[in-house]
C-alpha cells in the first residue's frame, strides 16, 4: 500500500480531486509508461506539477472530452498507461459513446478521474451536475468504479489502478472541502468495503461526500440508543457483496447514501444484490429522479435530503 506522505496530504487540502493529480505525478516519477490526458483541468486536478517534470507525457485536449477519450484509448493500444482527467458531468454524459466503445468494450487500460461530480458545481446548473455518472459507470462491463471519501482514499485508490488490468472510473469532488473521514495509513482494497462504525441495530451503507453525514448520522442515533453499523462502500463496482450480505443477517434494514440519484447507483446496486440473495426492508437517501435546483452545493445537498438528518429519519422509519 502506498501511503500519501503529510507533505502529500497537506497539499491536497482535503479535495479528492488534487489527491488524484497529486497522486498521478507521484506515480509518473516511478512509471515512464504513465501519460495525462486532460480535458481543460490542468488546474481542477492540479497537474501544473506533472506538466513541468513531465511534459512530453501530458497531452491538453481542451474542451474536447470526446477527443480526450479518443486519445486516452488510443495511447493505451500502444502499451502505456492513460490517466484521462476530466469534469464528471463531461467525461461520461458528452463522451459515452467513446467511453462504451474506445474504453470499455475494448477493455482498455484506462483510469478516469472524474472532478466535480454530484452537485459540488452546484451554482453552475443542471449542465455541470453529475448525479447520474455513476448508474452509467455501472452499466459498463469491464469498468471498475470507485468513490472516494476524502483525499487520502482518493491517492490510495489512485496508487490501486497499478493492479487493475481494464478501465477504472474514481469519482472525485469539486472545489469544496471534503473533511478526513480515513486515516492516512488505513489500509485500501477496491471491492472490499471499510466498516467504519459497528452496530448491529441498522446499517448505513454510504459512498464519497455522503460518508461524512453518514457517521454524523451514526453518533446522532447512538445518542437515542440505536447502534448503527456504518459501511464505506468506496467502491461500487465490484461491489463488496459479502458485506452487504452481513449487514442484511446482522441488522434490521439498510440505508444507502450518495450525493446521486437513487436510481442506478450505491442504492441501486445494494438493492439489486439483496434483492437476488436477501431481501431486506432499505431505504435510500440520495437525489430523487429530477434535475436539481442551481444554488451554493450545500443548500442543494440540504435541500434534497442529502443530510445526516435525512440518514437519521429514514433509519429511525425503517426501525418503526
Amino acid at each position: 500500500m502506498n501511503i500519501m506522505s503529510e507533505t502529500a496530504s497537506e497539499k491536497a487540502a482535503n479535495q479528492t480531486r488534487v489527491a488524484f493529480g497529486l497522486a498521478l505525478t507521484e506515480m509518473a516519477g516511478r512509471d515512464d509508461t504513465i501519460a495525462a490526458i486532460s480535458a481543460d483541468t490542468l488546474d481542477l486536478i492540479g497537474l501544473r506539477d506533472f506538466l513541468d517534470k513531465y511534459p512530453e507525457r501530458l497531452v491538453d485536449a481542451g474542451i474536447a472530452e470526446q477527443n480526450a477519450m479518443g486519445i486516452a484509448s488510443g495511447l493505451a493500444t500502444t502499451g502505456l498507461r492513460p490517466f484521462l482527467c476530466g469534469y464528471a458531468p463531461f467525461i461520461t454524459a458528452r463522451s459515452m459513446e467513446q467511453l462504451r466503445n474506445d474504453v470499455a468494450y475494448a477493455n482498455q487500460r484506462v483510469v478516469i478521474g472524474a472532478a466535480a461530480s454530484g452537485v459540488s458545481l452546484g451554482v453552475s446548473g443542471g449542465t455541470h451536475h453529475a448525479l447520474e455518472d455513476l448508474a452509467l459507470m455501472r452499466g459498463l462491463p469491464n469498468m471498475t468504479a470507485i468513490v472516494p471519501a476524502d483525499a487520502h482514499q482518493a491517492w490510495q485508490a489512485t496508487q490501486a489502478t497499478a493492479e487493475i488490468d481494464g478501465p477504472v472510473y474514481i469519482r472525485l469532488g469539486g472545489r469544496v472541502v471534503e473533511p478526513e473521514v480515513t486515516a492516512r495509513d488505513a489500509d485500501f482494497q477496491v471491492g472490499r468495503a471499510d466498516v467504519l462504525r459497528q452496530g448491529n441495530d441498522i446499517t448505513i451503507i454510504a459512498c464519497g461526500c455522503l460518508l461524512v453525514s453518514a457517521l454524523a448520522a451514526a453518533d446522532a442515533l447512538k445518542a437515542q440508543g440505536v447502534a448503527a453499523r456504518v459501511l464505506n462502500m468506496h467502491t461500487i463496482k465490484p461491489l463488496d457483496q459479502d458485506a452487504i450480505l452481513a449487514a442484511a443477517a446482522e441488522t434490521r434494514g439498510i440505508v444507502t447514501a450518495e450525493e446521486h440519484r437513487i436510481t442506478g447507483g450505491l442504492g441501486g446496486a445494494v438493492a439489486e444484490l439483496l434483492a437476488r440473495e436477501n431481501p431486506t426492508p432499505m431505504r435510500m437517501v440520495g437525489m430523487p429522479d429530477e434535475f436539481a435546483i442551481v444554488g451554493p452545493t450545500d443548500k442543494v445537498r440540504e435541500g434534497y435530503g442529502m443530510s445526516s438528518a435525512n440518514i437519521v429519519a429514514s433509519c429511525l422509519e425503517l426501525l418503526g
